[in-house]
């Protein structure tokens, strides 16, 4: 009897095995692992592969300046022979080639949060950018009285979802606002510690600058921190993208006015649900904008904010 019963707990071990073997792998590579953002994407990307019953593998450079090592990393799931590919592209030139390998290989792509310049991916699953950059443009006209000198912490050159931020603010001020100026803009080059040197040269260059875009996690931290140290919270108006818990405790001594934040954890769900759909001979959407949700510090307790802001809370659900 022992010996039929390990039998049959042997044979039921190698059909699960067997049924794990059959799901479908998808490759999921974020532009950086390190950030606050990142982290909340894994988090949907891990729900999705649970419902949908794919297996998902997760792999980025720690920073998203690091173009050669996601390249790497493509080649690699290549190798690997995955099922399919989603990516949010550390630059959007950088990484055609390694994408139309790809592509070349059989391996159908979606692209999310960050565009990158190849025609013939499944779907296109990010924040609506630019209309966020118009919001942010509009937000902090309004927090200065339509009129003064405001800066700009930018990312990085090449990010294609910061620089359509960075393009709407500027289109927007410049068509909406003529009492309100651009007096500088820095990149912060996707660091916290670059940003804060970025915000400390605006606010040491324009003392009467009345308020400050950052249009990253990296860049919002930087600010938020060069605006602490000169004791400028309440005084030059900031509104920020992204969030942390230095974005979380800004908003709430009043140093952040605005944040603008995205939906990271809805982003990596999508993206996994589209290649699942695709690969199942389906007809995912071709493109899917999620907006851009505007936050104050009377908004942090409403439970839609809290998700939003708590991707630990999303990982139970």
């Amino acid at each position: 009897m022992q010996t039929r019963r390990q039998l049959l707990l042997a044979s039921s071990a190698l059909l699960a095995a067997c049924n794990r073997t059959k799901q479908k792998l998808i490759g999921v590579v974020p532009k950086a692992t390190s950030h606050l953002f990142f982290v909340s994407v894994h988090a949907g990307v891990d729900k999705a592969a649970r419902d949908l019953k794919v297996s998902v593998v997760w792999n980025g450079p720690n920073d998203e300046t690091e173009h050669t090592r996601q390249i790497q990393i493509v080649d690699a799931m290549i190798a690997q022979k995955v099922d399919a590919l989603a990516i949010s592209a550390t630059d959007e030139r950088a990484l055609v080639a390694p994408l139309e390998r790809a592509l070349q290989a059989g391996i159908p792509i979606t692209v999310f949060d960050s565009a990158v310049n190849i025609e013939n991916y499944v779907s296109f699953i990010g924040t609506d950018n630019y209309g966020a950059g118009v919001t942010a443009a509009r937000t902090l006209a309004g927090l200065i009285s339509l009129a003064g000198k405001v800066g700009m912490v930018m990312q990085k050159p090449g990010g294609a979802s910061t620089g359509l931020r960075e393009r709407g603010f500027e289109d927007t001020i410049e068509k909406e606002f003529p009492k309100v100026r651009i007096a500088a803009r820095q990149f912060g080059m996707a660091d916290r510690a670059r940003s804060r040197a970025a915000a400390e040269n605006i606010l040491t260059a324009h003392p009467d600058l009345a308020g400050i875009f950052a249009s990253s996690e990296a860049a919002s931290i930087g600010s938020i921190q060069a605006i602490k140290s000169r004791n400028l919270s309440q005084k030059v108006k900031l509104v920020t993208f992204d969030s942390s818990e230095a974005h979380i405790d800004a908003i709430k001594d009043g140093t952040i006015d605005v944040m603008l934040v995205q939906d990271p954890f809805r982003m990596g769900y999508e993206a996994v649900k589209s290649l699942a759909e695709k690969l199942s001979g389906g007809t995912p959407a071709r493109r899917l904008d999620l907006p851009a949700q505007m936050i104050v510090k009377s908004d942090l307790d409403k439970p839609e904010v809290k998700s939003l802001l708590f991707p630990e809370f999303l990982k139970g659900n």
